[in-house]
């Protein structure tokens, strides 16, 4: 189940934080990377000294302001589920750079992902369990079929070529995500191939993950949950384990 809390256009009042993130919830927060100055100089005060060289390595000036506005809401997020100063977190990366918070904030309490596309950012925090998270922008000239015939199972690659044309572009953007996402949440970057399992994407059908090839054990591990950015995105959400509600909420100032 998945409850949107929207916020209306023009409100800038602190959003309320649940703080008893349990080990069935997990709470998706939605924002826009489009911020003013002011704003993005007060996120920009939050990072660590990597963080703003990170930013600083972006050729474009949009890139700069949408990175240091995601790892800044990032850090703001995270002060308030553990509540501590945005400024004050550490974090650590695994082998394959996913994030992971450092030992001294018993990082297995609260687990969390992100990711951004376009004007958009995704947070997903968990706790006690692992979790991926992906977002993209549609682009009709992506999704082709050479692609698809690349990075795909030959079973999702059927399926997408089953549908009519004005449906596989929706149905490309799916099962991309939906792969993604469970990719990130394994935490193993490119060492795990797309075309290594299946997830569903058919119009109308369960987000799931329908077969694991390595480990036929695997696929029952995870669940798939479909998330609804906005007009002109798709998003998706992998998680460790069944049986977890899904909260999704607006960060004010993201219009609905």
């Amino acid at each position: 189940m998945i409850d949107a809390h929207r916020i209306e256009p023009g409100e800038r009042e602190e959003p309320e934080f649940d703080e008893t993130l349990s080990r069935n919830e997990v709470h998706v927060w939605m924002a826009s990377l489009e911020q003013t100055e002011a704003e993005v100089a007060r996120l920009r005060a939050l990072l660590d000294e990597p963080e703003r060289k990170r930013a600083d390595r972006y050729s474009f000036e949009k890139g700069r302001r949408h990175f240091t506005v995601a790892r800044g809401l990032l850090r703001t997020l995270l002060g308030h589920y553990l509540r501590i100063e945005p400024k004050h977190i550490q974090f650590t990366y695994n082998t394959h750079g996913k994030p992971a918070l450092a030992e001294a904030h018993e990082p297995e309490l609260v687990r969390f992902n992100i990711s951004h596309s376009g004007e958009i950012a995704l947070f997903g925090f968990a706790r006690e369990r692992e979790l991926g998270i992906d977002l993209e922008t549609i682009r009709p000239d992506f999704a082709a079929d050479a692609i698809a015939a690349r990075f795909f199972a030959p079973a999702e690659l059927a399926s997408i070529r089953s549908l009519a044309p004005e449906e596989r572009t929706q149905a490309f953007f799916t099962c991309w995500t939906r792969k993604e996402a469970y990719i990130k949440a394994q935490g193993k970057g490119l060492a795990l191939s797309l075309d290594s399992f299946e997830v569903s994407l058919a119009p109308g059908a369960p987000a799931a993950v329908l077969v694991t090839h390595d480990d036929r054990e695997e696929a029952a591990r995870w669940s798939l949950h479909e998330l609804h950015p906005g007009p002109g995105y798709v998003g998706a959400l992998a998680v460790a384990g069944e049986g977890c509600r899904v909260r999704v909420r607006n960060w004010p100032g993201l219009t609905p």
